[in-house]
């Protein structure tokens, strides 16, 4: 059984674009991946088309249309906030259990299971829990390889040696760190990737211009 888990850190860094390419990548080898983000916030009918859910659904080669965004998404909120605000916003709560029992189950029925994180990994899904709870509660059913996608704006590198520094504290060794080019960015792509690289010490960095490709399906050869 294999669970990818994207995790990221902070949001609209490029998440989806990574998950989306290595669910393609994969697919095109034959591999039949299921790519899921069970939490989403920031989403209603009419930006749809343009969500993440949507770009998950594309990607696996299926209708995007509203009505499908239930297959990927179960927990969704129309509030762009963390999840725990967002669901506030709507009178609701994340329950933390069901979303775990919800991963080990889709672990269960499809092999391999992309999951997609939410924001950053410290990023609150409730009161008390965080993305990284999340990561590690699964992760006591089923073997997770996370794959921490960052990006190359000015503080990215703190930001991303902090967020590797979490993950591994909760033994939850990134497979990589996929580093996707910032729009607009000042600071010089390959220095900020070189100097990722020197510090995230064994683990592989990988450079993804925006837009770009990178054969991201090669750190899972299922």
């Amino acid at each position: 059984m294999t669970v990818i888990f994207v995790t990221s850190s902070g949001t609209e860094i490029g998440k989806t674009y990574v998950s989306a390419l290595l669910t393609r990548q994969l697919r095109e080898k034959g591999v039949a991946v299921r790519a899921i983000k069970p939490v989403v916030s920031g989403l209603d009918e009419t930006t749809f088309p343009e969500s993440d859910p949507a770009a998950l659904l594309a990607a696996m080669g299926e209708d995007v249309v509203y009505e499908n965004a239930a297959s990927v998404s179960h927990w969704r909120f129309k509030a762009a906030l963390s999840p725990d605000m967002a669901a506030r916003r709507e009178g609701a709560t994340i329950s933390f259990d069901e979303l775990v029992d919800h991963c080990v189950a889709a672990a269960g029925k499809d092999d391999p299971l992309l999951i997609e994180g939410v924001g950053g990994v410290a990023v609150p899904l409730d009161d008390t829990h965080t993305v990284l709870d999340w990561m590690q509660a699964v992760e006591k059913h089923v073997f997770i390889s996370p794959l921490l996608v960052v990006g190359s704006y000015l503080g990215t590198i703190s930001h991303t040696l902090t967020a590797l520094e979490s993950l591994r504290a909760r033994k939850l060794d990134p497979r990589a760190i996929v580093v996707s080019e910032t729009p607009g960015s000042e600071v010089n792509f390959d220095e900020t990737v070189e100097t990722i690289a020197r510090f995230a010490e064994a683990t592989p960095v990988i450079a993804l211009p925006r837009g770009g490709e990178a054969d991201l399906a090669a750190l899972y050869p299922l």
